[in-house]
């Protein structure tokens, strides 16, 4: 009996040697795999990021992010927008922009030809506004949340034209950059210009990254003497170093002691800056910022940022700068402002007034 206790102890403490051992062989290896993950996520990879401009302008523009995947440009009814037409803009840089022109809606059942001569001569006729919307980043000018603005715009009795940037929707496919993205809005914002020449007043929107795009254009022609009658920035940020450091993606990486020289200076040094703070500077027209509390993508404090600057520089003008902040509760984030039930009302408002304003 004693001899058959004596085996069962040993066999007993061999198992538990065993138990310990493999124990203490996983926590080891559990040490060294989290060493090297670590490693790898917060070294390897933001040093490659710090040195990769083709991946710092993968993760701005998300133009690879192409939604709705299927879409026939030439049907814009597909995408559920009616009395509109397919057409394209060749830049100075030679640049092919993919755009739409939709009628406001007390033209829609006037049978006019879906032909270029026709709209452009609406256009050039025009006694209703017309918006020149630019989108942010990712999907193109048949994303849903797009679309539906387009609808409220239509609904409103304004004329919209939209359109993709370079390597967008189906716009030639070339480098990107800011200056590249600039110059075709600033191209196809000149193009508007003469076409309506002066007939009816013309209203930039811009979405996210399009706020930035819009207030760099509209700096560039104020330089030129250039104004139209007023800007509207959805959801809209200062600058890039501000939104690169607050975006939720950011803050697994704001530890680290480098992270403004390994993720936001080389954005700087490569030219993709978007400072909306200074070019809000030099516009003069009329501004309105819209902005949702509960925005995921460009914190709300960001756009209170670009407002207090603008406000601060154009003499605390209220009147001319003005901003609408949306309650969290609403529940609409950073791309459904369109759904705004106040919205239709501020937009009346804002552009009777400036279209006035820009009359005197």
């Amino acid at each position: 009996m004693n001899a058959q206790r004596c085996r069962l102890l040993v066999v007993a403490l061999s198992m538990a040697a065993l138990v310990f051992w493999c124990t203490g062989a996983f926590f080891l290896w559990a040490v060294k795999v989290s060493v090297v993950t670590y490693l790898v996520v917060f070294g390897i990879l933001p040093l490659i990021f710090h040195y990769s401009y083709a991946i710092q302008k993968k993760i701005l523009f998300l133009n690879f992010v192409y939604w709705p995947r299927s879409v026939d440009f030439d049907k814009p009814e597909d995408s559920g927008v009616h009395g509109a037409r397919n057409f394209y803009v060749k830049t100075d840089e030679r640049v092919s922009i993919g755009a739409w022109q939709i009628l406001p809606q007390s033209l829609m059942n006037s049978s006019i030809p879906k032909t270029s001569d026709a709209y452009e001569s609406v256009l050039e006729n025009s006694k209703r506004p017309v918006f020149l919307y630019m989108h942010g980043n990712s999907g193109n000018r048949a994303s849903a949340h797009r679309t539906e603005l387009y609808r409220l715009f239509q609904s409103l009795d304004y004329h919209v034209v939209c359109f993709d940037y370079r390597s967008y929707g189906d716009s030639d496919d070339v480098d990107l950059s800011e200056s590249g993205v600039v110059s075709d809005s600033k191209y196809v914002l000149e193009w508007l210009i003469k076409k309506v020449n002066g007939s009816a007043p013309i209203y930039v929107w811009g979405h996210s990254l399009g706020t930035g795009v819009a207030s760099h254009v509209l700096a560039l022609l104020a330089a030129e003497g250039v104004q139209i009658a007023g800007l509207f920035l959805e959801a809209p940020f200062n600058n890039i170093a501000d939104e690169l450091s607050e975006h939720p993606f950011a803050q697994i990486f704001k530890h680290l002691p480098w992270f403004h020289w390994l993720i936001v200076q080389p954005f700087y040094e490569n030219g993709l800056r978007f400072e909306s703070d200074k070019h809000i500077q030099k516009i003069q027209c009329s501004i309105m910022i819209l902005h949702a509390h509960d925005d995921g993508i460009i914190p709300f404090a960001l756009g209170e940022k670009l407002y207090n600057v603008a406000l601060d520089f154009h003499g605390n003008r209220t009147q001319q700068i003005e901003m609408e902040r949306i309650d969290a509760a609403l529940g609409l984030g950073h791309k459904w402002i369109c759904r705004y039930k106040k919205l239709p009302e501020l937009m009346r408002k804002f552009v009777e007034k400036s279209s006035k304003t820009q009359s005197l």
